[in-house]
């Protein structure tokens, strides 16, 4: 047990942030343990879930789900150093279950166009530089485009990766699969994205 709690450790502390004696006070009910859990963690989340909807208010709500479900559910955390990877795999459920529920919204025909309406409003109120948000703008569209051959899988692990920066024995945890498994699908991913992108775009490296 030594050993695996070891290259866990290992794993979780990429960023030099140890979460493991925090998540020990915080399952011992120290609430200012967590907070401090919270405040390290909650810019990866919403950002993790706000490029997955697309939307700055549904990524709040989401977040701030994730961390309430976090705090309940701590205790059922076994190893402390996988915390981030366990916020992500609560996380990519959260999303999954919002994406479910826009899905059976627009089939009964009760889809608003209000959060449309303020993801545009936010965007004109505190927007970059014209060129800034164009290219940046053209970047998401491009990758929206890359993205269309991958299955769900797949479009996991390769923002998983990619995008949120977490290792293999990272994404393991957050996926919940195995880490052959995982590769695989990466890996599928990687060839997808660079056979749609061409020689000139194919920037994504195999880890």
């Amino acid at each position: 047990m030594g050993r695996t709690d070891a290259a866990d450790n290992k794993g979780a502390n990429k960023d030099g942030f140890d979460p493991a004696p925090l998540v020990m006070q915080a399952r011992n009910g120290d609430r200012q343990a967590f907070h401090r859990l919270v405040d390290h963690y909650q810019p990866q989340i919403l950002r993790m879930i706000h490029y997955r909807t697309r939307s700055r208010m549904d990524a709040e709500d989401l977040t701030q789900d994730v961390f309430l479900r976090a705090y309940k559910h701590i205790g059922r955390l076994e190893a402390p150093a996988l915390f981030r990877s366990w916020l992500y795999r609560i996380a990519l459920n959260r999303v999954r279950d919002h994406h479910r529920s826009q899905r059976v919204k627009s089939l009964i025909g009760f889809v608003s166009t209000a959060s449309d309406d303020f993801r545009e409003t936010e965007a004109t109120a505190d927007a970059p530089e014209a060129p800034e948000r164009l290219e940046a703008h053209a970047f998401r569209e491009r990758m929206a485009q890359l993205m269309e051959s991958l299955s769900r899988k797949e479009k996991e692990a390769f923002m998983l990766r990619f995008f949120d920066e977490l290792s293999i024995k990272e994404m393991t945890a957050a996926m919940g699969k195995n880490e052959s498994t995982v590769k695989t699908h990466l890996y599928r991913a990687l060839r997808k994205v660079k056979a749609a992108a061409g020689d000139g775009e194919a920037f994504w490296e195999v880890p």
